[in-house]
């Protein structure tokens, strides 16, 4: 069930889905009961309900008689698809290989750390290393591609934040 909601503080519209004891508007903020909210249409349709807010929104703006002339969204949204080029192509027109720019999207992706984050690689850090000082710590996480300089200021925020415990120069993940 699809519900196209409105917000008595600031007019906004939007759509609910499902039986919601509260819902927030998306502009203001403001939570009310569900079932206290306005609701304009009820529908199974996600597409009609979306169609009703578009018309809406139109008709406050002026442009209903624009609107009226325009395929339903669900349409338009099949056209996007069909319209301008495919990264391929794009690709290609601009002096580009594919292939090669889709491999290296994934080495980059993935990098020394295994797709793991720099922060995730200094945890790793902690837990794979007996009683770990600052400097096995920066170590090990240097030879996983992450900067010395960014690995020292990730152990004093993990330390500040309760993290990580540090006791005469020997770091441990609680």
């Amino acid at each position: 069930m699809y519900a196209v909601v409105g917000c008595s503080e600031c007019s906004a519209l939007w759509i609910v889905e499902g039986e919601q004891a509260t819902s927030q508007c998306p502009r203001c903020g403001s939570r009310r009961q569900h079932d206290k909210r306005r609701r304009f249409v009820e529908t199974d349709d996600e597409a009609h309900a979306r169609e009703v807010r578009a018309s809406m929104l139109a008709n406050r703006q002026g442009h209903g008689e624009d609107f009226a002339e325009l395929d339903s969204v669900a349409e338009m949204e099949g056209q996007i698809e069909d319209a301008g080029v495919d990264d391929e192509t794009y690709l290609e027109g601009s002096g580009v290989d594919p292939d090669s720019a889709a491999a290296a999207g994934d080495r980059a992706g993935t990098g020394a750390g295994g797709g793991t984050s720099r922060k995730e690689r200094v945890r790793a850090a902690l837990r794979a290393l007996d009683s770990p000082s600052e400097e096995a710590v920066v170590a090990y996480a240097q030879e996983r591609e992450v900067p010395p300089d960014y690995t020292r200021k990730v152990l004093q925020k993990l330390v500040r934040a309760g993290e990580v415990t540090e006791s005469r120069g020997r770091y441990r993940l609680l």
